[in-house]
């Protein structure tokens, strides 16, 4: 199995100053890969505000945009297609391209995100399709998949830049404690801060989908 990621910035072109925006973007991936690395082939700016990267395993892909989700600052944020299928790399003068039906099918799944932001759900952030030929236990997963990362997105989409400060620090292993010494806080308050969040069913939920997907 082979997991195509196109990443594309939402809001690209109201941002005031997109350098700087890059360089978060790119610290929050490389942190994110630090702390949990998954990724075959990091996300990488490609051209305009779009990346690609590519992943092993659907699970694999499903936490490391997760994390790159949660830990993105308020104001900046990516829209994220993920395809299941073949990639390969096509020899050009230039370099390689990026060539396959995954490819297709991350750019299908990207446009689906922005057609669903554009309809009743604005929040949603992320979404996989299959490349065609995909067998049944392929296709329910992921199936199964998208229904989880709509309640995803929708919660992530809600939470505070705190919440989403503890919750990354949960989905990193990280101890209450910990997390109540980083942010200045008391252990029953980040307790109570995970609660209100969801944050504890959106990682059991991911752990679920990733045993799944082994």
């Amino acid at each position: 199995m082979v997991i195509a990621v196109i990443a594309d910035i939402v809001g690209s072109r109201e941002l005031g100053d997109r350098g700087a925006a890059q360089r978060v973007l790119d610290e929050t991936i490389a942190q994110a890969e630090s702390d949990l690395p998954l990724a075959a082939q990091p996300l990488t700016p490609t051209v305009g505000d779009e990346q690609q990267g590519v992943y092993r395993e659907l699970g694999d892909a499903l936490s490391s945009l997760f994390l790159i989700q949660l830990r993105l600052p308020d104001g900046i944020a990516f829209r994220f297609g993920i395809g299941v299928g073949e990639v390969r790399a096509v020899a050009s003068v230039h370099g390689e391209l990026a060539d396959g039906p995954g490819w297709y099918a991350a750019r299908a799944a990207i446009e689906t995100v922005h057609s669903r932001e554009q309809r009743a759900v604005p929040r949603t952030r992320t979404w996989i399709v299959g490349a065609p030929g995909q067998d049944e236990v392929m296709a329910s997963t992921i199936a199964v998949s998208n229904a989880y990362l709509l309640a995803r997105d929708e919660l992530v989409g809600a939470m505070s830049a705190r919440e989403r400060r503890l919750t990354y620090g949960r989905l990193v292993g990280r101890s209450q404690q910990e997390l109540a010494a980083q942010e200045g806080i008391s252990q029953p308050s980040v307790s109570k801060s995970l609660r209100r969040a969801g944050s504890a069913a959106l990682i059991e939920g991911l752990d679920a989908l990733r045993g799944e997907s082994a």
